[in-house]
């Protein structure tokens, strides 16, 4: 099925690896033309490197510390003068630190909120004038499926990721009429670097796969499938939404 992709530019903050770089793949792979950023060029540019290798694609790579006030602007920026305009604007970043609410002082609360709240602010203010300008924008959120069942000894993402929602919710109803989408999308036990920081070791990891209720733990890629159709034209009556993919672990019925 064709979703409408082929020639869209797409930003994927946070795509060097893991979920935000099967996403870029993702995009890449149905004919859209792919920003990547990471914090180092070099790591940037190996990603951005990989994905045109595999796909074929248009790919372009940018050195961007999206927790930083000024850079998302200037990433955002950077993409358009390189691709003319930008269509779709995925907002990722690494997850907050565990811990409980007793181990977390002020400094990682600011933090978190500059990096996975005004991270998401920044990027969508920024890319705003240039998705309506699209006629077909999307923005979707990496968020996590705590923001549908809170997970123990994640008190910065069980909270912060909750303002996103909210965020993305409001603007969709704001900016509907101008034919954007915004959308969430929440990992739940993705193998990730995230899943061995927060397991820490085989035996862990298995355990917490056994628990899911497929009995196994997603993969990249089948995560970003649906940041891949919410993105494309099939998708431009979904607005508002958060979708969990998490192989049926979370509990919450809405």
């Amino acid at each position: 099925m064709d979703i409408g992709l082929a020639g869209a530019s797409a930003l994927i903050s946070a795509s060097t690896r893991g979920l935000g770089f099967a996403i870029a793949r993702g995009l890449a792979g149905e004919g859209a033309r792919v920003a990547v950023s990471g914090r180092t060029q070099a790591a940037a540019d190996k990603a951005a490197a990989e994905i045109a290798r595999t796909t074929g694609a248009q790919c372009a790579a940018f050195a961007a510390d999206v927790g930083k006030d000024g850079d998302p602007q200037r990433l955002v920026d950077q993409v358009v003068s390189r691709f003319g305009g930008l269509d779709v604007l995925v907002t990722n970043a690494g997850g907050p630190p565990a811990g409980g609410f007793s181990d977390i002082g002020d400094p990682q609360w600011a933090a978190t909120v500059d990096v996975t709240l005004m991270s998401v602010v920044r990027l969508v203010r920024a890319a705003l004038p240039y998705l309506r300008k699209s006629g077909r924008g999307r923005v979707i959120n990496v968020v996590s499926s705590s923001v549908k069942e809170p997970i123990d000894g994640l008190i910065l993402s069980n909270s912060v990721r909750l303002a996103v929602i909210g965020l993305a919710r409001t603007i969709a109803r704001e900016v509907a009429a101008d034919g954007i989408t915004v959308n969430n999308v929440c990992p739940g036990r993705i193998m990730t670097q995230r899943i061995i920081d927060l397991y820490g070791d085989e035996a862990s990891i298995a355990k917490a796969a056994q628990q899911v209720p497929m009995q196994r733990l997603g993969t990249p890629d089948e995560f970003a499938a649906m940041a891949v159709f919410l993105a494309g034209t099939t998708a431009s009556y979904v607005t508002g939404q958060t979708i969990v993919i998490d192989g049926g672990l979370t509990r919450s019925t809405f």
